[in-house]
């Protein structure tokens, strides 16, 4: 796939835009993206409505990456980074607008995301097309979030951030 196909509106969505063209590493890329958008527009929303918007997010991602895939013949296409929009912002989920917290939660979400250890693997490997690509992601993003949660509440009340 190259930045030309981005005239189709699948390529378009699926690369968020274009930045999953940008190399190298173009999943680092997708969840840099991620983090300005969660930062002024999702962290100050209601926990509903950044449910829904990650929701909605990964369902037009399963279908954007299922067709991205079908159209290439591939598995997985690494300018898809859709999936690492959704998992970055549900890795994000609740936590305090904070630098410190955002950069932690982007570091432990890419490490998850490029080790996939665990069932995350096994979801990368299992699940076919589009819910493939996208399922990995959401379960790394939510196992930085409990982590982080779990973390932030231990924090002695002298450190509390947010």
């Amino acid at each position: 796939m190259k930045l030309s196909e981005i005239r189709h509106s699948d390529v378009l969505i699926a690369t968020v835009g274009g930045v999953g063209f940008i190399k190298p590493a173009p999943g680092t890329w997708g969840s840099m993206a991620a983090l300005p958008v969660w930062w002024l527009f999702l962290s100050p929303l209601a926990a509903e409505i950044q449910l829904a918007v990650i929701a909605a997010t990964f369902l037009v991602g399963v279908w954007v990456s299922h067709r991205v895939c079908a159209r290439y013949g591939v598995k997985d296409h690494p300018a898809i980074v859709i999936d690492e929009v959704a998992g970055q912002w549900l890795a994000l989920f609740l936590l305090p607008a904070h630098l410190a917290v955002m950069l932690l939660a982007f570091g432990l979400f890419r490490l998850l995301d490029v080790t996939k250890p665990g069932p995350i693997g096994w979801l990368d490997r299992r699940l076919p097309g589009g819910l493939g690509v996208m399922t990995d992601d959401l379960l790394a993003g939510a196992v930085v979030a409990v982590v982080l949660h779990v973390s932030l509440a231990w924090l002695p009340a002298g450190y509390a951030v947010g």
